[in-house]
């Protein structure tokens, strides 16, 4: 069974280390999405190159490729091995060995990876997004927020082994955020409709 996951592992952390707001920004002329902002890769800092179909394509680009893994590996190695699969895929993505292992936060392919898990839990996550969203206007704690809470969600539903693998997934959102929560500790961070400031 151990090379089976590795396989799936290998084979989701391929996948997941595509990095779409990297390569859609260079396909479609713009700008290294490294040197602006952030610096981060993914499609909340394609957004601050004022290229918002870019950044949607981003954000579903990295979501679809979590689904993909999960899906893929599922269906050629069985359920056990989808779980190695989603995992890579997240690992991937916030470590990619093609931009030396500096990648994006994880919320998008964190969501993708769990669409190939349940697609109520998908629903549930977005409905904590919102609400957090409406009451903070705080992107950051809205995507850790229901990061942090989806286990418990899979808990409930049901997969208490892939509710396991998210707990550990959401603390590397919590890591990779630690300069947000940084910043919402100290009363800085960006909220929702006002201009970025790189950090």
């Amino acid at each position: 069974m151990l090379p089976v996951l590795l396989c799936a592992l290998a084979i989701g952390y391929a996948f997941g280390s595509i990095p779409f707001g990297l390569l859609l920004t260079k396909l479609t002329g713009g700008p290294d999405i490294r040197s602006i902002g952030s610096g981060n890769i993914g499609a909340t800092n394609v957004l601050r190159t004022g290229r918002k179909g870019i950044a949607a394509a981003t954000l579903i680009g990295d979501m679809l490729k979590g689904t993909a893994a999960v899906l893929l590996t599922r269906y050629v190695f069985g359920p056990e091995a989808a779980i190695a699969g989603g995992f890579g895929a997240f690992v991937g993505h916030l470590f990619p060995v093609w931009l030396g292992f500096k990648g994006g936060k994880g919320v998008a392919t964190y969501i993708g990876v769990l669409l190939g898990f349940s697609w109520l839990a998908v629903l549930i996550f977005c409905a904590i997004w919102i609400a957090i969203a409406a009451l903070t206007r705080y992107s950051s704690l809205s995507g850790l927020t229901a990061c942090s809470l989806t286990p418990l969600v899979l808990w409930a539903l049901g997969l208490p082994v892939v509710a396991c693998l998210f707990v550990v997934m959401a603390l590397l959102v919590v890591i990779m955020h630690r300069a947000n929560i940084a910043r919402l500790m100290a009363g800085t961070e960006t909220k929702i409709g006002r201009s970025a400031v790189k950090p």
